[in-house]
């Protein structure tokens, strides 16, 4: 089997200036970046599904897009592989001083020191500590830096929501965010009558931010939600249009109270198929 020295052995071919891959000659830290959140989420789809068959190769087609970055950067002397992996093990071992006692990789662990409530305030001090340092002015330092600019919409709100938490700026259960939820609601019917566009979107995103915030409260991911809510609209959309053709028609030949018939049939299948299984 091959080994990861030979995959950076590969990429080092690839971007050889005389004899490498032309495609891959021509591409930079920001033309990878698209790739690299492409196979992100290829990762998370295969184990949502459960196809542990394809993971692996999943699994390296990400593990690639980090090996690029790096001999880019070796190219240019910024950085190797080798710093990466040593970057990312140091920064483990410095979070983790209840499995790594003074900062031994092969030491044995302190049991008094695993209680979960301790561990997890200890981690976050130990991420406001390295905040604070990679921080240029310190007083300017806020609880919300280094929370990714890039990262899904969904995901960086219950990120911001949680940082903001950790100082109190919350509500203590999920039922007063469900009045937040209406509160936005109907100022998104308000924004509607103004017919004002930028308003309009305005108030949407509040009214998103809201209900990203409830679903942190019910425990729910709503990234993971979502994505599920795709699938589940995905599996009966698709049912709407195999039984149209198997019936020699098409949607757009449809009335809307047709396709919607269809649409709670696929529904009731689905949930008799969950029953029974």
């Amino acid at each position: 089997m091959y080994k990861l020295d030979d995959l950076l052995h590969l990429m080092a071919r690839l971007r050889d200036p005389r004899h490498g891959c032309p495609w891959d000659l021509k591409q930079s830290y920001a033309t990878i970046v698209p790739y690299t959140i492409e196979e992100a989420y290829e990762v998370a789809d295969a184990i949502e599904r459960g196809d542990f068959e394809h993971l692996p190769g999943e699994l390296g087609d990400l593990l690639f897009q980090v090996v690029y970055y790096s001999q880019l950067a070796r190219e240019e002397g910024r950085f190797t592989f080798d710093e990466v992996v040593d970057s990312i093990t140091r920064k483990l071992i410095r979070r983790h001083p209840h499995v790594f006692v003074d900062g031994d990789l092969y030491g044995e662990p302190d049991p008094a020191r695993l209680e979960e409530a301790a561990v997890k305030q200890r981690w976050e001090e130990l991420k406001a500590e390295e905040r604070a340092a990679k921080a240029a002015e310190p007083e300017q330092l806020s609880l919300l830096d280094d929370v990714p600019a890039a990262l899904p919409a969904l995901s960086r709100a219950v990120k911001l929501q949680k940082r903001a938490a950790q100082v109190g700026f919350d509500w203590p259960e999920a039922l007063p965010v469900f009045d937040k939820v209406r509160e936005e609601l109907d100022e998104v019917l308000e924004a509607m009558s103004e017919d004002d566009p930028q308003a309009l979107a305005d108030e949407v995103g509040d009214l998103l931010f809201a209900v990203t915030n409830l679903a942190r409260h019910l425990k729910v991911d709503p990234e993971t939600a979502l994505r599920a809510a795709n699938g589940k609209f995905e599996r009966r959309f698709r049912y709407i249009e195999q039984v149209l053709r198997e019936q020699g028609r098409s949607p757009e030949a449809c009335s809307l109270e047709e396709l919607d018939s269809l649409w709670n049939r696929a529904k009731r299948e689905e949930q008799a198929g969950s029953a029974c299984g």
